[in-house]
């Protein structure tokens, strides 16, 4: 059963590196199907500011044909036994919205959800470079509506140059993201998010844009001290 991961880890400078120039890939790595390396970044930190490349911190998003095939790379793979030592979250897709070359073949929808349990929720962009200046104008600000959201117990992005940009978070629930996303939240200026998206069909930022959510399945490790980063649902 396919199967995705995301994973957190503080590495040396020349892994975080490596894993940027050269990602492993399907020939290098068996039951990969896909695998995005990134720099890890502060969400509404400034433009201008090391938070924004932060080279030992490794943020990994990637496709596996099984479970198995995950924990073989955490074993043996140089890589994977520097994430291995970080904090990772395997997870069962549901949804997209949108799609990605990369990642072919995902349904739509997958299965069915509650819509008060936990979610996690993925984007995966490839930006227009010019755009660029745009998209962290009107972005900003829904990094961080998004990090001071009640509902989420962890966000971060991260960054590989030159134009690929991810962000993860992890929400109480389903619910809770949704209106987040629909400017319904009980936040101060919380249509930031709705703002940002006119912004972008009156002019896209990006080649290629999409949205995944999962069902997180099992956490392993920790970040920065904290573990419990997935909220067990009463």
């Amino acid at each position: 059963m396919t199967i995705h991961s995301f994973h957190l880890a503080e590495v040396p400078r020349r892994t975080g590196t490596s894993a940027l120039l050269r990602p492993p890939t399907p020939d290098t790595v068996p039951g990969l199907d896909h695998l995005e390396s990134l720099s890890l970044m502060r969400l509404g930190a400034p433009v201008v500011s090391p938070d924004r490349l932060q080279l030992r911190r490794l943020a990994v998003f990637a496709q596996w044909q099984d479970e198995a095939s995950l924990e073989r790379f955490l074993a043996s793979d140089g890589l994977g036994r520097s994430l291995a030592a970080g904090w990772h979250v395997r997870l069962e897709y549901l949804r997209r919205w949108s799609s990605l070359a990369a990642l072919p073949g995902l349904p739509v929808r997958a299965g069915s959800w509650d819509q008060d349990e936990p979610v996690v929720a993925v984007t995966l962009a490839r930006m227009r470079i010019p755009e660029i200046p745009r998209f962290l104008h009107h972005g900003r600000p829904v990094e961080r509506l998004v990090r001071d959201h009640p509902g989420v117990t962890l966000a971060v992005a991260g960054f590989r140059p030159p134009r690929t940009i991810s962000t993860f978070t992890i929400w109480h629930s389903a619910r809770q993201m949704v209106e987040m996303v629909h400017g319904r939240s009980d936040v101060p200026d919380p249509t930031r998010h709705v703002d940002a998206m006119r912004e972008r069909e009156r002019r896209d930022f990006h080649h290629e844009f999409a949205t995944f959510r999962f069902r997180p399945l099992s956490e392993h490790g920790s970040w920065d001290g904290r573990t419990g980063l997935v909220p067990i649902r009463q």
